[in-house]
């Protein structure tokens, strides 16, 4: 806590610090420009002095002068004007990076902390089980009950490594992506199913049609669907049922995954698929991910051909739609 306040006084320190040397080199810029012109007039005035008035080009000189006064004042005008734009995007550049800089440190180190409790969960339960067969003497039933509940929880943490693996080799542009002719329909189904057993106490509504094909990569695609259902089942009620839609239409193929929980407000929108990026609803706080989830399923709906978008789910919850170009 000390630690956190402490930074946070540094940081306004330093961002203290940076407007007061703004301002001073504002403030020195135009002190400059005054004094320049200043001294511009000084001397046209003093040359004008001395021009005697019974001079024939007397008119003619005092002219030539009033010019040059005008056109030095113009060039500093111009020259003041041109350093003070330059100082002043330099200064909004600067400040921005260092902004974005905070911003993105600031949501690692939230993804570290997200992410040491999603590992840790699954290690404890799966240690616990194991342990708890080890030492105690059950009854088949119940020894099955521990072995499918470890066997989710290793599931949920190969998931957890699979998207952060992949993660890094998208942004480094590492992943090789393989496509092939991929019945869609299949793989959703085998996904949603999947699913109905982990979560058997979870009421998903299936409409899907038989036979869409895409071509695509299946272990991306397969990805990019459990994170959808994943995200549909992390924040909405249990008592709630999920929707899983997958139709054809205009040249287009639509899936759609919807929920009944709280929603997502509007201004958060778009956020939800940045990098480690996760709402702020009070309502889903407690929810746990690492803000990877939607940012890997943008990228792979992108690889093959699609755009993915969120809309509300009438009268409530969400609603993410992938649509696949054909």
């Amino acid at each position: 806590m000390t630690f956190s306040f402490f930074k946070t006084k540094s940081l306004r320190l330093i961002f203290m610090v940076y407007w007061v040397l703004l301002v001073y080199i504002v403030a020195a810029l135009v002190y400059w420009f005054i004094e320049l012109n200043n001294q511009n007039r000084q001397m046209i005035q003093y040359e004008k002095e001395q021009i005697k008035k019974d001079s024939p080009v007397y008119f003619d000189e005092m002219a030539k002068l009033t010019a040059i006064e005008k056109r030095k004042t113009i060039q500093y005008i111009g020259e003041g004007s041109t350093f003070l734009l330059l100082i002043l995007a330099s200064a909004v550049f600067i400040f921005r990076a260092v902004r974005q800089q905070l911003k993105s440190s600031q949501q690692q180190q939230n993804f570290m902390m997200a992410i040491t409790h999603e590992l840790k969960t699954p290690i404890a339960v799966t240690k616990l089980n194991l342990e708890t067969l080890q030492k105690r003497k059950l009854e088949e039933k119940q020894q099955q009950k521990l072995i499918q509940n470890t066997i989710q929880e290793t599931n949920r943490l190969n998931a957890l490594c699979n998207n952060m693996l992949l993660s890094s080799q998208i942004d480094a542009g590492g992943y090789g992506i393989t496509k092939e002719e991929i019945n869609l329909s299949e793989l959703v189904n085998e996904c949603v199913q999947d699913y109905t057993i982990r979560f058997p106490q979870r009421d998903i509504h299936i409409l899907i049609e038989e036979d869409i094909f895409v071509n695509g990569d299946k272990l991306l695609l397969q990805m990019g669907v459990n994170n959808l259902l994943d995200n549909a089942i992390k924040y909405s009620p249990k008592e709630k049922p999920l929707t899983v839609l997958l139709h054809p239409g205009n040249n287009q193929i639509f899936l759609s995954i919807k929920d009944e929980g709280k929603g997502i407000v509007d201004e958060e929108k778009k956020k939800v698929f940045d990098k480690y990026y996760r709402t702020g609803n009070i309502a889903t706080k407690g929810a746990r991910g690492t803000g990877l989830g939607l940012y890997l399923t943008q990228k792979i709906a992108a690889q093959h051909n699609a755009t993915i978008s969120l809309t509300d789910n009438i009268p409530n919850g969400s609603n993410f739609t992938m649509i696949f170009r054909t």
